[in-house]
C-alpha cells in the first residue's frame, strides 16, 4: 500500500522523499494554500493544487512511469509565494 507523506506548512521540509505511488498531503490553518509545480515537470496528475485554510490538500499518487528525480514546487499562502520545496521521487 502506498504511503502518505504529510507536510505541515510552517514546518516545511525543504525536500519531501516519496516512493513511486506515494502521495503528498499539505496542510495549513494560516490561509488559502496553493502548490504549483512546473506544468512540464509535475510528479502528479495535476501541477496545481489548492485548498482553503484547515483543509488537507492531497496530491494523489505519483504518475506511473516517472523517472526518479527532483520535482520543484512553489508554495503560496493567500496568493503570496512563501516557500519553495522539492519532491524527491526515489527509484522502485
Amino acid at each position: 500500500m502506498a504511503a502518505e507523506k504529510m507536510v505541515m506548512v510552517g514546518m516545511l521540509p525543504e525536500v519531501i522523499v516519496v516512493d513511486p505511488g506515494d502521495q503528498v498531503t499539505w496542510f495549513s490553518n494560516a490561509g488559502n494554500l496553493k502548490i504549483e509545480f512546473d506544468p512540464q515537470r509535475s510528479p502528479f496528475a495535476s501541477n496545481v493544487f489548492q485548498a482553503p485554510p484547515g483543509v488537507r490538500l492531497s496530491s494523489g499518487p505519483t504518475r506511473s512511469g516517472l523517472n526518479p528525480g527532483t520535482y520543484r514546487y512553489r508554495l503560496s499562502l493567500n496568493d503570496v509565494v512563501v516557500a519553495h520545496g522539492e519532491v524527491l521521487l526515489r527509484a522502485k
